[in-house]
């Protein structure tokens, strides 16, 4: 634009106007790190910063891995952070190699060392059969690790309903129930018709018949008359309790 001369109103171009004074550059801020702290130990890489992030620490799944393996991971772990330590889905020889790192707690096959703190929250397991027991003791001691109590009720199948309707009071107060079955696993839709409480439900691969591993449970379960269930995968007791921890807000 030509600037008239004669005309005092006329305003500067913008391109010949001076920027006001901003001060000294800020200094630049470098991005977090989006992995966050990792240990590599070539054979495995350790997120050592998931509980800042999620508020649940990396659990060890010591199926498939060497039990020399573990055994690193968790000495790591100990190491380098304050967290919870879990390791599910042990064998024997796990159990055997772990045990020298003296584990807080033993719940079949999952090992636990420094449990947090105790946290205000109660969860009631419900299993509907003994032979659930791994599934139960692999919900429990992660919940248990994290500073979670649970109360468990055990062999309440609806092949004896009035089992399950003779242990109701043992339900009360709790803030989140997790069910355990197998087999056509009628027990959560039964629960969920007699009480408000959330409910998480795990579907085992044990049973009679036609249960193709927990895949018949799984799909009885998905499919329940009673609303607002949540199902987990098969044999899925860890995922259970993250997902109550999750619920109950208490993760981090």
């Amino acid at each position: 634009m030509n600037r008239d001369p004669s005309n005092p109103d006329q305003g500067t171009p913008a391109d010949q106007v001076a920027p006001p004074d901003q001060g000294a550059p800020a200094e630049a801020v470098a991005p977090a790190d989006p992995s966050g702290r990792i240990a590599d130990l070539g054979h495995t890489r350790v997120d050592l910063s998931r509980s800042a992030r999620l508020g649940m620490p990396e659990a060890v799944f010591a199926a498939g891995k060497q039990p020399e393996q573990c055994v690193e991971i968790v000495e790591r772990m100990l190491a380098e952070s304050d967290d919870p330590v879990i390791v599910t889905r042990c064998g024997p020889a796990h159990h055997d190699a772990l045990s020298a790192l003296s584990p807080t707690g033993t719940w079949s096959d999952t090992l636990t060392w420094r449990h947090a703190s105790p946290r205000p929250a109660t969860v009631a397991i419900v299993s509907g059969g003994t032979s659930d027991q791994p599934v139960l003791d692999e919900c429990a001691g992660t919940l248990g690790a994290m500073g979670v109590s649970s109360r468990v009720v055990r062999d309440v199948g609806v092949a004896g309903l009035h089992r399950l309707l003779g242990a109701l009071d043992e339900l009360d107060g709790a803030e989140v129930i997790i069910t355990i079955a197998g087999m056509e696993a009628a027990l959560p839709t039964v629960l969920a018709g007699l009480v408000p409480t959330p409910i998480v439900s795990v579907p085992t691969s044990v049973g009679y018949g036609n249960t193709f591993g927990g895949l018949t449970a799984l799909l009885s379960m998905m499919s329940s008359c009673a609303p607002g269930i949540s199902v987990v995968g098969i044999d899925n007791g860890y995922g259970a309790a993250c997902a109550t921890l999750r619920i109950l807000g208490t993760s981090r």
